[in-house]
Parts: C-alpha cells; sequence; structure tokens
C-alpha cells in the first residue's frame, strides 16, 4: 500500500524585487488605521470620520478616485453594478421569472422578458412560453448573465439577451472572492492552453473545454453532452488548482494572471499544486512574471 510521506526540508527563500515588496503592502489597512488627516478628502465606502481624520472601517484596500477615498473590503458579498457580467445557479422557477444565486445578499432575478427565444424569435411572451418556462432553465442549472438593473433593495436584475450568456454545459465552477476578480473590458478568455474560462465578477469562474461552432438557432440554450477527452480535463483540472491557488495568495485573477500561473505550475502534477510548498513557489512565480510584464 502506497503512502506519501513528507518531510520537512529547506526551503529556498526567494529574493522579491523591490517593486514587488512594495507592491504587497500597498495601502492595506485593517479597521481603526488613520488612512489620511488631509481634511480635503471625501469620505467613501469603508470609511468614517474620527476627531476629524479619515479611518477605515472595514478591512480592505484602500483606493483613490481623485479627492474619494474608500476602502475596498478583501472579502465580501457581491455587490452587483449594470453591466457586471455574472455566473449563476438557478434556485427556482417562478411567474415569469427564474430566481438565480449570485453569491449577493439576496438572490437575483432573471425574467422571462430577459431571455433569448429559442431561434432568436422577437415577439412578446405568451402564456405558452410561461408554461415551457422549465423547458429553457430548471433548479441547479448554471447561467452566465449580464447585471441589467439593480432593484431599490439591492436584488439584482439580470438578462441573457446576447448570445455569449445563456445556460452553461460541460466545465467545472470554482467559487472565489468577487474582490478578487479584476474588472476588464471582457470577461470571456479562449486561453492558449486549450481551455476557455469566464470570470463572472461575483466570483464565480466557469472552466469549460474551449468550443466549437456555436449552434445560433438554439438561442443560447443548447449544451454539447459529448465526451470530454483527458487532455482536455487534465488541463481544466490544472486551471481549477491554479485558480484555487492563486485566490488563498489573494493575488487579482485575469487572463494574464490565470495563464501565468498555468505556465508556472507546468512542472509539477496536477494533484501537487495544491501543497502549501508548491502553491507558495508558483504564486511567487506567477507575481514576478506579472511584475516584470508591468514594469
Amino acid at each position: 500500500m502506497a503512502a506519501d510521506m513528507r518531510l520537512p526540508t529547506f526551503r529556498k527563500q526567494v529574493s522579491l524585487s523591490p517593486s514587488l515588496s512594495a507592491l504587497d503592502g500597498k495601502d492595506l489597512v485593517v479597521p481603526g488605521d488613520v488612512i489620511t488627516s488631509d481634511t480635503g478628502f471625501m469620505r467613501g465606502h469603508g470609511t468614517y470620520m474620527d476627531e476629524e481624520k479619515l479611518t477605515a472601517s472595514v478591512a480592505g484596500e484602500v483606493e483613490r478616485v481623485n479627492k474619494l477615498v474608500c476602502v475596498r473590503p478583501l472579502r465580501t458579498r457581491f455587490n452587483g453594478e449594470v453591466g457586471d457580467v455574472v455566473v449563476g445557479r438557478i434556485t427556482e422557477v417562478q411567474q415569469k421569472r427564474w430566481k438565480v444565486e449570485t453569491n449577493s445578499r439576496l438572490d437575483s432575478v432573471l425574467l422571462l422578458s430577459s431571455v433569448n427565444l429559442p431561434g432568436g424569435e422577437l415577439r412578446r411572451r405568451s402564456a405558452e412560453d410561461e408554461l415551457t418556462m422549465r423547458d429553457y432553465l430548471q433548479e441547479g442549472d448554471l447561467i452566465s448573465a449580464e447585471v441589467q438593473s439593480v432593484f431599490s433593495d439591492g436584488a439584482l436584475s439580470l438578462h441573457t439577451r446576447s448570445l455569449k450568456y445563456g445556460k452553461l454545459g460541460q466545465g467545472v465552477l470554482v467559487q472565489l472572492s468577487p474582490s478578487l476578480i479584476k474588472r476588464q473590458k471582457t470577461h470571456f478568455h479562449n486561453l492558449p492552453c486549450g481551455a476557455s474560462i469566464i470570470l463572472g465578477n461575483n466570483g464565480f469562474v466557469w472552466l469549460y473545454p474551449a468550443p466549437g461552432q456555436q449552434d445560433e438557432e438554439a438561442g443560447g440554450y443548447y449544451t454539447s453532452l459529448e465526451p470530454v477527452s483527458l487532455s482536455d480535463r487534465e488541463v481544466i483540472s490544472r486551471l481549477r488548482n491554479c485558480l484555487l491557488a492563486l485566490g488563498a495568495h489573494k493575488v487579482l485573477l485575469y487572463d494574464t494572471s490565470v495563464l501565468y500561473c498555468y505556465e508556472s505550475s507546468l512542472p509539477h502534477q496536477i494533484k501537487d499544486i495544491l501543497k502549501p510548498e508548491v502553491m507558495e513557489e508558483i504564486v511567487m512565480v506567477t507575481r514576478q512574471k506579472l511584475v516584470e510584464q508591468e514594469g
């Protein structure tokens, strides 16, 4: 019977570049820390005034936009904004709407009028459409969508009126903190390693095999159930472990950081990536690559 034994060894110290050291400790505050005593700044989210000093009320990273200062929490529920891309799971089918779990404080709403009809038909939704809602989406289905509006109580209204949104097929869902997802122009990426990724602003990341020809007649509801090859499954498994490693070390997630982490993990077996010492080494190499690219 084989046993995996791990013995303590001397760990090689990797010297950090000065720019990387400065980056790691930049503008991180805990509750009670004084951000500034300058009275010229405006108070934003996550701050309060204490004896004319701007003080942090949450642990996180200080963000400045002109004279507005706010603290972005390191761990928080998803606070959606119009235009955000989200990955969610259908939790309930109601009258003319679906309830969607999107990692926010309240369940999001996907209205029947906010989805594409099969075949791309443009018409008013009838009682017949309402009766066949479960043919489109049912409880447990995963979807990608965009935030259309925010209700007064903070709940999100979603839509899937573009062919890039809709029901998700075969793949792996990775749940991370929303604060780790970097906002970009596009959150749909086809990676050179042979897999595709949807980086949801809500912290839900979807990994799936690179798609072939998409059937436009399906209106975003067709999902391929063909067997996924072993090589594709290995690539997706490695990417999933890389995402967990980056999330554990609080590295911002976007296409470049995920790809650098994937390349740094290639010398190791997939199952070894989540070992603490291997994870630390891979993330350190990834951070250095990111700094070299920026500098």
